[in-house]
């Protein structure tokens, strides 16, 4: 009998690290890599915190989600006291992230706020996935238009709220501008790319209480340039 060769499991590339101090860690989190281990297996963030030690005896958790799909900044704490006071501080919405889309369709205005409250709705046919309901959670986006070519539009969005599939819902459903190659709530091909849907986490500010501000930008995704959007620059206005 001739033996069966077994394929060696893939190796991960390490993602960047944009920010390190003795209780924080911020990574390049890329796209198609989820934060935590699938159901179905596979490889994700959790398999790499181990790496993230840097001389501590504690592996770093991640303090927040982005979806598989989703790029950019994640961050991580690297003990428990770090960790509770940032998750009181995403709870107190004290956090700002800002998140670049490119989205299918161009809005009728150059910016706006959705107050857009969400519930997650499961059917036997489509799984489960969240939608707009008015007896849901509070869900709030501040959005501006950055640029727009061939029906298509980059978009720089400000969650106030950091519900489940948040930005996802609200551009496709209260905008009518789904993020391109969103896998659940965009339009065209049913099965895009793993990897390539079109959303970023650009940006992130943590405040800290006797400690520097984290003041972190992830690099513009080589992706979006593949689909004529160039670096831009992205301001809040709400807070500079």
């Amino acid at each position: 009998m001739t033996a069966r060769s077994i394929a060696p499991a893939p190796v991960l590339d390490m993602p960047d690290t944009l920010f390190l101090d003795g209780e924080a860690i911020v990574i390049d989190k890329p796209s198609g890599l989820p934060v935590s281990r699938p159901r179905h297996g596979g490889h994700s963030i959790d398999d790499l915190v181990d790496a993230w030690r840097f001389g501590f005896a504690r592996a770093p958790v991640p303090v927040h989600r982005l979806d598989q799909d989703t790029s950019g900044c994640l961050l991580l704490a690297r003990n428990p006291k770090a960790q509770k006071r940032f998750h009181w501080a995403f709870e107190q919405q004290l956090i700002r992230k800002t998140y670049v889309a490119i989205v299918d369709g161009v809005p009728d205005c150059d910016d706006g706020i959705i107050d857009m409250a969400l519930g997650k709705q499961s059917t036997a046919a489509n799984g489960w996935r969240m939608v707009a309901d008015p007896t849901g959670k509070p869900a709030r986006t501040r959005w501006s238009l950055l640029a727009s070519q061939n029906k298509r539009a980059l978009i720089a969005l400000f969650p106030e709220t950091g519900r489940t599939h948040q930005l996802r819902v609200h551009m496709a459903q209260a905008l009518d501008c789904p993020i391109l190659h969103d896998p659940v709530y965009g339009r065209g091909a049913p099965h895009p790319p793993p990897g390539s849907m079109m959303l970023h986490a650009l940006r992130l500010v943590v405040p800290r209480d006797g400690k520097s501000t984290i003041d972190v930008t992830s690099p513009w995704p080589n992706r979006f340039v593949a689909m004529g959007f160039l670096e831009m620059t992205v301001v809040d206005k709400a807070h500079g």
